[in-house]
């Protein structure tokens, strides 16, 4: 098998599990998943805002996810570690089902969007942008985009720092697609720096000086000197005898 085909084999099995998980696990407030290979098999880190719906009782729910995992997608020995999200106003992922569930229960777009643009950025986001696509009025589809902060939409940062989350309301008229970016609280920006203060002056040091290196100071050793050269101009000489 060539590796370019690999890639996209592992890709789509990684978005049709992920999908499925969305399904299976949107009580749960799912919020994402991580797929390793090990050793052992392949390590699947699956991220939830109420971890114990998605193990269930005496494990019976993470047990059949990992059936179905390994029968209907080919996963090699799939385990499944579940982590709760510390905090899920800084999770795309679960911020979008949330707005997605606000539409489909009758909330106006506007009102539901600055929701949880508002939200997000209270929880200390250094930017959120929520965007609407589909029959949020009428019979005709629009775009409606919500943005505050800052925003990342292209280059490794947009990969690496900005958290992505997609969702679908399903409402009379139509679908409408909801998607969520969060940059969080402490993302590192490229374009980020700091103006330092210039540090001060370091103060005069005021010198204590000793009474012994008063007496070995170079002025007292003068003043000593001439006092013995003086002294012994004063002592006769042999001629003087």
């Amino acid at each position: 098998m060539a590796v370019e085909k690999k890639f996209i084999e592992d890709g789509v099995r990684q978005a049709r599990v992920d999908n499925f998980l969305t399904k299976e696990l949107k009580r749960a407030g799912y919020g994402g998943m991580e797929i390793q290979r090990t050793p052992m098999g392949t390590q699947i880190t699956i991220f939830a805002e109420k971890p114990g719906i998605v193990i269930g009782k005496g494990g019976k729910v993470v047990r059949q996810l990992t059936a179905d995992l390994a029968e209907k997608y080919g996963i090699n020995s799939p385990q499944i570690e579940v982590q709760q999200v510390a905090n899920p106003s800084f999770n795309a992922q679960i911020m979008a089902e949330r707005l997605a569930n606000s539409l489909e229960r009758g909330w106006y777009f506007r009102k539901a969007g600055s929701s949880v643009l508002r939200r997000v950025m209270e929880s200390g986001a250094l930017g959120c942008q929520v965007v609407l696509s589909g029959k949020v009025t009428g019979a005709r589809s629009r775009v409606q985009k919500f943005t505050e902060g800052y925003i990342k939409h292209s280059g490794e940062p947009s990969d690496t720092i900005v958290e992505h989350g997609f969702a679908v309301a399903v409402k009379k008229l139509g679908t409408i697609g909801v998607q969520v970016k969060i940059v969080p609280a402490g993302a590192k920006l490229p374009d980020h720096f700091e103006v330092l203060d210039p540090e001060p002056e370091p103060e005069p040091v005021a010198e204590v000086v000793t009474e012994q290196e008063e007496e070995l100071s170079p002025e007292v050793l003068g003043e000593e000197i001439d006092a013995e050269l003086e002294a012994a101009e004063d002592i006769p000489k042999d001629e003087d005898f």
